[in-house]
């Protein structure tokens, strides 16, 4: 079963972050995740994402989670949330993210959409 990725895609270095590892998972998890689409989308077209998935994973750069919370406003709970900064990534205002953090944070969507 295929996951939708929603990413946060904030400003901050694990903003982009979450960009990065998303691209880099729909050529890495041999279809395991379907599409990566950014929360920052119009409401309706995110909307229609959501509606359409098997399964959900929320990746989140930091605490504020604001991927979290725009697909939550869509009335949607995802089956799975990962946050950047929980694991082990600093966020670290405007930096560019690190090709070390993108394959961990991909390691770790990898690891939860295996469980």
């Amino acid at each position: 079963m295929a996951v939708i990725v929603i990413a946060c895609l904030g400003i901050s270095n694990t903003g982009k972050l979450t960009a990065q590892a998303g691209v880099m998972l729909l050529h890495c998890s041999c279809g395991a995740v379907e599409a990566c689409i950014a929360a920052i989308r119009p409401t309706a077209s995110l909307e229609v994402a959501v509606r359409h998935a098997d399964r959900i994973l929320v990746l989140d750069g930091c605490a504020d989670c604001c991927g979290k919370k725009k697909v939550r406003a869509l009335g949607v709970e995802p089956h799975l949330h990962i946050v950047a900064t929980g694991c082990g990534i600093e966020k670290n205002g405007m930096a560019k993210p690190r090709f070390d953090e993108i394959e961990r944070l991909s390691a770790a969507v990898l690891e939860a959409i295996r469980e």
